[in-house]
């Protein structure tokens, strides 16, 4: 490997397996590094304490990538990929930068470092999205609609061999053709199921059930069991009973520092059960805590403060 080689180093492999590989470039120069995510044009440069070579469950799949993080061990920055660790080491020696291996490391305390976001913190994915012209769009449709009425057809005269068939022939297809948007055109019932699902989500935000987008995280409250799951992808993340004892669930903190926000559980005793960076709205957060009578806290955190909340949390998502 020359020089050039160690002061510029790529992504070999997607986040995920079988994901898209990122479009990502990282530079050295000196103990300042610059990415740029070749896809969007974005470029960011920063001065990281340490790096931070991560992978860690999540669902039935594992997610790879290389955090930038500082003095304070705050994530600078994210990128998702997964990167050749030899060369990667090299890299991190010619520019002076401490490297942290933490793929051997449990994915809870991963999850709970990557979610600890320092102000500014950005994350570049690398990848294009699906370009989706007019014409592919009516195409999707009319091919959608043309396919849910074979199946009516089909389901009614009883043919569900036929049925069966032309699902497997879709499958087939769709390993073979990487083009997502086939997706809608072999599934036409997502046309529908899809806006319903978004309508019937949105409904219960509205009635305080749940709080947060369709695909997660979400918090949803079980009344029947009195419990409290964040739910993604509709995998359930994490649950808690609610109460009044150690490590139940009995407010919710929705802080702010800076340019970062985020949702905190909480037992009575203040143990941090659960941390959610990202954007939460305020009344829809208040509608769910009051109808799970939740104690609900929204608060404007100092550095400290911040510091020691994101350390005290005993699991999180990134």
């Amino acid at each position: 490997m020359g020089d050039d080689a160690l002061n510029e180093l790529l992504p070999v492999a997607g986040a995920t397996k079988g994901g898209r590989c990122p479009e990502t470039i990282l530079t050295a120069d000196g103990d300042s590094l610059t990415v740029t995510d070749n896809t969007s044009g974005h470029s960011v440069r920063l001065t990281p304490a340490q790096l931070y070579q991560y992978g860690y469950e999540h669902g039935d799949s594992s997610v790879q990538g290389l955090a930038a993080l500082d003095s304070d061990g705050l994530v600078m920055l994210d990128l998702p990929g997964e990167w050749h660790t030899p060369h990667l080491r090299s890299f991190a020696t010619r520019a002076g930068i401490p490297l942290v291996d933490a793929r051997g490391r449990p994915s809870r305390v991963v999850r709970k470092v990557l979610a600890s976001r320092a102000p500014g913190w950005v994350r570049l994915h690398g990848l294009s999205r699906p370009s989706f012209t007019k014409w592919r769009k009516t195409a999707v449709v009319c091919a959608g609609v043309i396919g849910l009425c074979v199946m009516a057809y089909l389901a009614y005269a009883g043919l569900w061999a036929a049925w069966h068939g032309i699902s497997w022939i879709g499958r087939l297809i769709l390993d073979i053709v990487d083009a997502k948007w086939l997706v809608v055109a072999l599934s036409p019932a997502l046309m529908v199921i899809r806006p319903v699902r978004a309508r019937i989500h949105r409904r219960r935000v509205d009635k305080g059930s749940i709080v947060g987008p369709l695909q997660g995280p979400y918090l949803a409250g079980k009344d029947s069991r009195w419990r409290l799951q964040i739910i993604q992808r509709n995998v359930v993340i994490a649950d808690f009973p609610m109460g009044v004892d150690i490590n139940e669930a009995f407010s919710l903190l929705l802080y702010s520092y800076e340019d970062l926000t985020g949702l905190v559980v909480l037992d009575r005793m203040d143990h941090v059960l659960h941390h959610l960076p990202g954007r939460w709205p305020a009344n829809d957060v208040d509608r769910f805590a009051k109808r799970q009578e939740l104690l609900l806290v929204v608060e404007r955190l100092s550095r400290e403060e911040y510091l020691d909340l994101v350390k005290r949390a005993r699991t999180a998502i990134p």
